[in-house]
């Protein structure tokens, strides 16, 4: 489950930060935890992107794992890679999202291997009300520009109104005109003064 699943969408209270986090596994170093403050109590969660070897690396199998978060916890590690240099140097890693605390441990091998990732939490967003109220103010401002372009200019005015007349006094003319006159045609040649041939 992600964690935007678990966000109601229309929830305008919280929006997610996302952080890019990465962590170094080696000989030295062969586990890792990533925990958030407890006093943190907005969601969190860590996707991982990719997972690689540094360039030191010996060209054996470095074996990456997930444990348990709990160290009374029962359950047995999970493999999360298995890479080596000449065959697989690295691995992208899509829709893995843990929730904190997670721990990575370097099974085998001597490292260096990178795993890098987002740490994305849903903090509370206090600045929506004063977003709202900002976009009724634009609303506000609109809608006087919308009346103002619906009038045109005086000069447009003018040249509009005297089109409508000649407009109107064409359809009055056309719904004037009684049965026994005759319809104007619209054919070639109809009203430029040439008189039809005679039939013979």
């Amino acid at each position: 489950m992600s964690l935007t699943d678990s966000v109601d969408i229309d929830s305008k209270s919280e929006k997610p930060v996302s952080l890019i986090w990465g962590c170094e596994l080696s000989s030295e170093r062969d586990s890792y935890t990533f925990q958030v403050p407890e006093e943190w109590q907005c969601e969190q969660q860590l996707a991982l992107r990719t997972i690689c070897l540094g360039e030191a690396a010996q060209d054996e199998f470095h074996v990456v794992e997930i444990v348990a978060a709990e160290e009374g916890d029962a359950r047995a590690p999970v493999p999360l890679a298995t890479l080596k240099p000449s065959v697989l140097p690295m691995a992208t890693l899509v829709g893995v999202e843990l929730t904190p605390p997670v721990t990575f441990h370097l099974r085998a091998g001597s490292g260096p291997v990178y795993i890098s990732g987002q740490h994305v939490s849903m903090m509370p967003n206090l600045s929506w009300d004063e977003e709202e109220e900002e976009e009724e103010e634009d609303a506000e401002e609109e809608e006087p520009a919308e009346e103002l372009s619906e009038k045109p200019p005086k000069g447009q005015a003018a040249k509009k109104g005297s089109a409508a007349k000649r407009r109107l006094e064409k359809e009055d003319e056309l719904n004037n005109v009684s049965p026994e006159d005759p319809l104007p045609s619209k054919g070639r040649g109809a009203g430029r003064g040439k008189k039809a041939a005679a039939k013979k």
